[in-house]
């Protein structure tokens, strides 16, 4: 059996030679200035914060934010808000998008929406982590409310399972599609009535409180708040996106909803 190395700090600075990573999966990993010569790199995937990519004496980084900005225009908006128009433009078509992405997900079977793509999040865990999202960035920080966190909400992997349930929240749930879009309908109309009375000024206004014991000792204004929240829900619907792809060209799941249909 494979070894499992899980919260290491052992590999910091190590050097591998000649050594067989066939297969290997490294999952919120930090790889920063690490360095691969002289290696075969086939099939290989990656996915994560990239700057500074070098491949063969080649810095692809500008190619690759601009192909992801060419499929998902919405990451260019984003960057470009400034105004509290902006702001509202810009959930105007996260909410169109989410919609959109909503009514595709129905077209496939509920067992299917629980399936996790390449042991990713399912539709229904990445709906989830939205609603976590929400509630810390919007109820906990805008909103200043001391303990908004829903059951079904869920935090990032790795969160600590005391930490999760001192917040209120349930990681055993299993909840259905619809359960979860109700909770999360009431999250997305929050932000919406948020946005829909922002001013330009109310984008400076400081919070009063960190994100969390682990945050730095930083400024966060209401306008750095919602632009997590934004950038949370235009990046895990890329995600989203990309599984719902895997599993409509699954014969299983294609099958499911034929039979379901029929």
């Amino acid at each position: 059996m494979a070894a499992d190395y899980d919260g290491t700090n052992s590999f910091r600075g190590a050097s591998f030679t000649g050594a067989d990573f066939t297969g290997a999966n490294f999952r919120d990993c930090d790889l920063r200035q690490a360095k691969i010569t002289d290696s075969w790199l086939i099939d290989v995937s990656l996915s994560g914060l990239v700057g500074n990519l070098v491949v063969n004496d080649v810095d692809v980084t500008a190619f690759v934010e601009g192909e992801l900005d060419r499929r998902h225009p919405e990451r260019v908006q984003l960057r470009q808000m400034q105004t509290a128009g902006d702001y509202r433009a810009m959930w105007a078509t996260i909410e169109r998008l989410w919609a959109q992405t909503v009514t595709r997900a129905e077209r496939l079977p509920e067992p299917a929406l629980h399936q996790r793509a390449d042991d990713e999040w399912s539709f229904v865990e990445t709906l989830r982590h939205l609603v976590f999202a929400t509630d810390r960035w919007g109820s906990y920080m805008i909103l200043n409310k001391p303990m908004p966190y829903h059951p079904l909400g869920l935090p990032v992997t790795g969160h600590p399972p005391a930490d999760a349930a001192a917040l209120g929240i349930d990681l055993d749930a299993r909840p259905s599609l619809a359960e979860v879009l109700e909770v999360r309908g009431i999250r997305m109309a929050m932000v919406g009535g948020i946005v829909g009375e922002l001013t330009d000024d109310d984008l400076e206004r400081e919070c009063p409180r960190l994100p969390g014991p682990d945050y730095p000792e930083e400024t966060y204004t209401l306008g750095r708040c919602l632009r997590v929240i934004m950038r949370e829900e235009c990046e895990h619907r890329r995600y989203a996106v990309r599984d719902l792809a895997a599993l409509e060209a699954d014969p299983a799941a294609t099958a499911a909803h034929h039979d379901a249909t029929a």
